[in-house]
């Protein structure tokens, strides 16, 4: 068995999406990593999703590139390159396995039928309906188990503890309008201090810790998650593949090799 016979399509690049591709890629598989136009990531210095805007991309040692096409996408992928195609369906390609890395909490219309195997991330799902597996998300004791019956745990809405913090870590634009930054990827920031501005609304830190996620530039509507700081202080981890990114990129690779050796399971 030649993994690199085996095309995985990862829909998805933010940073779990990326944990998955990185994974995959390490040991062999060709990896195309399917993004939006203007990625909604927010760790930025970290995903595969990047490559869009700035036309390639190194997250620890594998470079992640953008392509105009699913035919570059395929040979691009065959050679130790993340591909990076702005798709918003499956292209035509001859695909093993896609992994729904979206992280919508939702069936966004995947389903068994579009590879021979199918891999979703999260809730929103029901395996051996909508997809063949399903790795579980949420940080604790199950994160980055593989799901064959069933569905991953609810989402609570809210985000996993880092450093003693979780809903103050993550900030969400307070007004529609231009999202622009004043702070950059590992400032230190304190509590209340200003980041940037949403048209002339100020985009505030609610804890002190290192800037870890910015969302790009531009146009946002109330809610959206445009910012992630973390308490940690640390600024080299801004760099690396984060611990939950690893794992269920792990848990991905698991079900991938499960099936390879047991098709009919």
């Amino acid at each position: 068995m030649e993994l690199s016979d085996y095309l995985v399509v990862v829909r998805g690049g933010g940073d779990i999406g990326s944990g998955v591709a990185w994974r995959l890629r390490r040991v062999g598989f060709p990896v195309v990593v399917l993004e939006l136009e203007r990625p909604l990531t927010i760790r930025r210095t970290v995903a595969f999703s990047t490559a869009v805007t700035a036309g390639d991309i190194v997250i620890d040692g594998i470079e992640g590139r953008r392509v105009a096409s699913h035919q570059e996408a395929i040979a691009t992928a065959m050679h130790d390159t993340v591909a990076v195609l702005v798709a918003p369906e499956i292209p035509d390609m001859p695909v093993s396995v896609v992994v729904d890395a979206r992280l919508a909490k939702r069936n966004l219309g995947t389903d068994t039928r579009q590879a021979p195997f199918v891999v979703a991330l999260g809730p929103g799902f029901t395996a051996g309906k909508d997809c063949h597996a399903i790795v579980e998300t949420k940080r604790g004791h199950d994160l980055g188990r593989v799901i064959w019956e069933g569905s991953a745990a609810t989402n609570t809405g809210v985000p996993g503890t880092i450093g003693g913090a979780s809903e103050d870590r993550v900030i969400h634009a307070e007004v529609d309008g231009e999202l622009t930054w004043d702070a950059a990827f590992g400032d230190s920031v304190g509590r209340e201090e200003i980041l940037g501005q949403v048209s002339g609304s100020p985009v505030r830190s609610k804890i002190g810790g290192v800037v870890r996620g910015l969302l790009l530039p531009g146009p946002v509507v109330k809610g959206l998650k445009i910012a992630d700081i973390d308490p940690r202080f640390d600024p080299t981890a801004i760099h690396h593949i984060s611990d939950k990114s690893l794992s269920v990129g792990g848990g991905v690779l698991e079900a991938i090799l499960a099936w390879l050796n047991d098709p009919e399971q």
